[in-house]
């Protein structure tokens, strides 16, 4: 069972075992793969070719996974990701501060202390108004950092159908 890759023009690709690493004009990503299985992972002209004799369910998945996230790579190292969130309120105007690592959000439904949200890896947050810009090469630590802050504003003890403030993922841009 053999999958395959087509690597674009202005990507470097490099396989070394169980190591990939994507570089592009946005930066260069490694990731290392764990697995257990019976799989080859090699660089062939223009294709990253990721094979195995064991025709296991679980060693398919494993094959489409590497291919998967390797696309991912590909493309946050050539395009990266942008993803756009909308802080909504009803009666106590929020305010989101970035600090270092951490995200501040201040006056969720009149709470005096600040509800907090870690930033993952290298994405870069821009807050304009109501809105909200993450960007950043690595599609895993983006989409993480939009779900630590979605995280944050959980509301509790109160209706969701009523209490609907919070900061909320509005779309995805590309590159």
């Amino acid at each position: 069972m053999e999958k395959e890759l087509q690597i674009p023009e202005g990507v470097n690709l490099d396989v070394d075992k169980k190591t990939i690493k994507v570089s592009g004009e946005k930066g260069i990503l490694e990731r290392k793969f764990k697995y257990f299985y019976d799989i080859k992972i090699e660089k062939k002209d223009d294709k990253l070719v990721v094979s195995s004799k064991i025709d296991r369910r679980k060693v398919k998945a494993m094959v489409g996974t590497i291919i998967a996230h390797t696309r991912n790579m590909i493309k946050g190292a050539t395009k990266g990701y942008t993803y756009n969130m909308k802080i909504v309120y009803s009666h106590f105007p929020v305010t989101v501060k970035v600090e270092g690592d951490k995200i501040l959000i201040n006056n969720f439904i009149g709470e005096k202390t600040p509800r907090i949200a870690r930033i993952m890896g290298d994405t870069k947050i821009e807050v304009k108004g109501q809105d909200i810009i993450l960007t950043g090469i690595e599609r895993e630590d983006v989409g993480q950092t939009m779900g630590n802050i979605e995280q944050a504003c959980r509301i509790t003890k109160f209706d969701r159908r009523i209490f609907q403030d919070g900061i909320y993922f509005t779309g995805e841009e590309d590159g």
